[in-house]
């Protein structure tokens, strides 16, 4: 029999265990869609995305196209005779391509759907103290984030994750979980169930103002908004007019008026609007991440300083 033929979806990194273990699973992939070549990075050089690159190196044939919505485009994915789409980590698909397939069009969302329906289901899952969270396979409906579950997998959110952490551990969680739910749906043996609306929760997209610190909440929720930004975009504060960006944080002991600095050796703490906040990793604009102590033998801060 021949195997089946899964047109793959994606664009970031997430996305890619999941090409990876489709691939070396056997499954005919005749080719992988992905987002246009951009500019990216701090030198805004053009490059392509994690998943085109994924696919190049296995000589798979990728298209990017501009819009999804192009007749050209749903013409381009019919001509390929997909019986199958898998989506991970990519754009909104219409239903005029999403419905091409004769099994359906199946996506992975980091989260434990409805919860943390969304564009940042892993960030928001940590800014929001979550201990638990996972993955969702899911068939695509028009309403986004809303179809029928096919399987879940939950991960502990761990007391040291931060959302890079957390996301590549999800990634290899999801890559299982699309390669059992694709066996699934291949054996006709997959049991769809709805989703329950009143249990719904949203993870929208990370602005600016997500990641300004209030110096005025919780040490708690302070430290979540750190580690739930961190790497990417990362939590910001300014101090005399220069913006810090935060990656790692700890609670400690003792109180002081929020935003006003300490600083005790190699340490740099930060009251908030109950315990005080350490800071333990952070970047100045131009500089290099670096360690509090580091970041104290080359910056001017004093006790009684402030954070904005």
């Amino acid at each position: 029999m021949a195997p089946l033929r899964i047109l793959f979806m994606g664009t970031a990194a997430f996305a890619v265990p999941s090409l990876v273990i489709l691939a070396e699973n056997g499954y005919a992939i005749p080719a992988v869609v992905t987002g246009p070549d951009r500019p990216r990075g701090r030198g805004r050089l053009t490059s392509s995305t994690p998943v085109k690159e994924a696919a190049t190196s296995r000589e798979i044939i990728v298209m990017q196209p501009e819009s999804l919505r192009d007749q050209a485009f749903a013409g381009a994915v019919r001509s390929l005779g997909p019986d199958l789409i898998v989506v991970v980590a990519f754009r909104i698909l219409p239903p005029e391509v999403f419905t091409i397939p004769r099994l359906g069009s199946i996506n992975l969302h980091a989260s434990l759907l409805p919860r943390y329906r969304g564009a940042a289901p892993i960030n928001r899952a940590i800014m929001n103290g979550e201990s638990e969270t996972g993955v969702t396979t899911f068939f695509l409906e028009e309403s986004v984030d809303t179809g029928n579950i096919l399987l879940q997998a939950r991960t502990p959110v761990l007391p040291d994750d931060d959302a890079g952490t957390l996301h590549d551990r999800l990634a290899d969680v999801g890559a299982e979980i699309v390669l059992h739910t694709v066996r699934l749906v291949e054996q006709g043996k997959a049991i769809p169930r709805p989703q329950d609306p009143a249990l719904a929760s949203p993870a929208p997209k990370i602005f600016k103002e997500d990641c300004r610190i209030d110096w005025h909440t919780r040490a708690e929720q302070i430290r979540n908004q750190i580690r739930g930004l961190s790497p990417s975009p990362a939590a910001f504060t300014t101090h005399d007019g220069k913006v810090l960006k935060l990656y790692r944080a700890r609670v400690a002991a003792g109180s002081l008026a929020p935003g006003t600095v300490d600083v005790r050796k190699d340490a740099l703490l930060v009251g908030t609007g109950d315990d005080l906040i350490a800071l333990e990793d952070l970047q100045q604009e131009g500089k290099n991440r670096m360690t509090a102590g580091e970041f104290l033998r080359g910056y001017r801060i004093s006790p009684g300083d402030r954070f904005e």
